[in-house]
């Protein structure tokens, strides 16, 4: 049997939570993979990741290093790549 026959059909038990919080109302709470969006630009000023405050509905933008690249999209969050055109 291989691994991905053994595999079939299973779903991710437990869904993987991040830990954000609102720089406009300050709260601070988890959301899932699917509430967050990674964009992946060609410079650290173009790489970040947003949400919607689930307290005060405002549309977050914050930078995304390295790793925290490396968490959100190993957490499963929908990514981005930004392109330039010249």
């Amino acid at each position: 049997m291989s691994v991905v026959t053994a595999f079939a059909g299973m779903r991710r038990v437990v869904d993987v939570m991040f830990k954000a919080a609102c720089p406009d109302c300050r709260a601070g709470f988890e959301l899932t993979a699917s509430a967050l969006r990674l964009a992946i630009g060609a410079s650290s000023r173009t790489t970040f990741y947003s949400f919607t405050c689930p307290e005060c509905g405002i549309a977050v933008r914050k930078p995304a290093g390295e790793r925290i690249v490396e968490l959100l999209t190993g957490g499963g969050v929908r990514t981005l790549r930004l392109h330039s055109t010249l």
